[in-house]
C-alpha cells in the first residue's frame, strides 16, 4: 500500500508490537502526530509536559514491560531535550527507540531553523543511530533499530527523519515483528576454567546486576547459591533479581548498600559476577577492592570484561545460557565457617548502619 513517510513510521511501530509511545509535538514531527491521530485506535500516545519527561517515561515503560520503549520529539531543542533520558537508558541497558524529526533534506547543513545534528550529539550514548535521508529505507531502518535495541546488551537507538521524508509517499509492506538476535553462552573452555576456580573456593560470593534480570537467569542463580553454599549480593540494577527474604541474600552492595553484603564481598576468595559493571559506587578504591579474591565475570558485553576490574576468568556470553552450562560442572559443597562469618556480619550490620560501630 502507498503511504506517507509519517504513516509508514506509525504503521511500522504498530507492526513491531508497539502499543504506546511517549512524546511532545513540534513543527518537524507534526506529520507524525497527524498519523498518530489517524491510528489512535491501535497506538496510544502519551503527551508529556517536556521531551525529557517523555524519554524518561519511555525508559520506565521499557523497564516495567520488557518491551522496547518509544519516544518522539521534534528537531533542535526537542531532540536535544531527549539526551538525558537516552543517556539513562544507555547506562542502564534499557531498550529504547527515539524518533526525531529534522529539517528537510534540502536544508540540512545550512543551519536552518532548529536544525541540529542529533545523530552526532547522541553517538556516544546510543548503541547506534540513523539519519534516514530517503523514504525507501524508512521502514527497514525502524525494524533494524528495534532488533538492535533489544539484542545482546539492550540499549537506545535513535532515528532522525527529515521533514520531507515524512511527507513523501512510498509502498509499505507489513512484516512480522523482528526478533532479537540469538544469545549464546560463553565458550566451553572458559566455562570449565571458571568451574574449576569456583570449586576450589572456600568463601564464594555471588554478585549480580541488571544483566541477570535481562537474561532471566534468576532461577539459575538461586540454584548455584545452593550448590556452592554462597551468599548473594546485588548492584542497584540487580534489585528485584531474587526474593529479598531469601536467607542467602545480603542486599545491595557498595557505597549505598548494606554493610554485611559489602564486607562479605570484600572478604570473599572467589567472586562470581553476573551481568554487573563493577562501577565505582561498588568498588570504591579499586586498588583496595577485594584484593584477595579471584573474580569470575560473566557478561554478554565483552567490553565490560576487564574494563574496571581485571577478572581471573572473563566469560563473554548470555548469563542464563552460560550458567546453564556452568551448573553441571559445580561440586555441591558446604562452607560452615564462611556462613558463620556471614552471620556475624549480619549481626554487626545494625550497629554500623546506626553509626555506633
Amino acid at each position: 500500500m502507498i503511504l506517507s513517510g509519517s504513516d509508514i513510521i506509525v504503521r511500522t511501530l504498530i507492526e513491531q508490537g508497539t502499543d504506546v509511545v511517549f512524546g511532545y509535538p513540534g513543527g518537524q514531527v507534526i506529520n507524525i502526530y497527524d498519523s498518530l491521530y489517524k491510528y489512535q485506535s491501535e497506538l496510544k500516545h502519551v503527551l508529556t509536559a517536556h521531551e525529557q519527561g517523555a524519554s524518561h517515561a519511555a525508559d520506565g515503560y521499557a523497564r516495567a514491560t520488557g518491551k522496547v520503549g518509544v519516544v518522539i520529539a521534534t528537531s533542535g531543542p526537542g531532540a536535544t531535550n531527549l539526551v538525558t533520558g537516552i543517556a539513562t537508558a544507555y547506562i542502564d541497558s534499557v531498550p529504547l527507540v527515539a524518533i526525531t524529526g529534522n529539517v528537510p533534506n534540502t536544508i540540512i547543513g545550512t543551519d536552518g531553523f532548529q536544525e541540529i545534528d542529533i545523530t552526532g550529539i547522541t553517538l556516544p550514548i546510543t548503541k547506534h543511530n540513523y539519519f534516514v535521508g530517503s523514504i525507501e529505507n524508512l521502514a527497514d531502518t525502524i525494524r533494524e533499530a528495534f532488533r538492535l535495541a533489544k539484542s545482546g546488551r539492550p540499549g537506545p537507538v535513535l532515528i532522525d527523519v527529515p521533514k520531507d521524508v515524512q511527507v513523501a509517499k512510498y509502498d509499505y509492506e507489513p512484516q512480522p515483528p523482528v526478533a532479537a538476535e540469538e544469545a549464546h553462552p560463553a565458550k566451553d573452555i572458559r566455562i570449565r576454567q571458571a568451574a574449576d576456580c569456583i570449586n576450589a573456593a572456600q568463601r564464594p560470593f555471588l554478585y549480580f546486576g541488571g544483566g541477570l534480570i535481562t537474561s532471566n537467569a534468576q532461577e539459575e542463580l538461586l540454584q548455584m547459591a545452593k550448590i556452592i553454599d554462597a551468599p548473594m549480593g546485588c548492584s542497584l540494577m540487580g534489585i528485584s533479581g531474587v526474593p529479598t527474604d531469601d536467607p542467602r541474600f545480603l542486599g545491595m552492595q557498595g557505597m549505598h548498600g548494606h554493610y554485611a553484603c559489602s564486607m562479605a564481598m570484600h572478604h570473599a576468595d572467589v567472586i562470581i559476577a553476573m551481568g554487573a559493571r563493577f562501577n565505582d559506587r561498588v568498588t570504591g578504591n579499586r586498588a583496595k577492592f577485594a584484593r584477595t579474591a579471584k573474580i569470575v565475570h560473566i557478561d554478554i558485553d565483552g567490553a565490560e570484561l576487564g574494563k574496571t576490574v581485571h577478572p581471573t576468568h572473563g566469560l563473554r556470553g548470555d548469563v542464563k545460557k552460560t550458567l546453564q552450562k556452568l551448573l553441571p560442572l559445580l561440586n555441591r559443597t558446604e562452607h560452615p565457617q564462611w556462613q558463620a562469618e556471614i552471620a556475624k556480619l549480619r549481626e554487626e550490620e545494625p550497629a554500623w548502619t546506626a553509626g555506633r560501630a
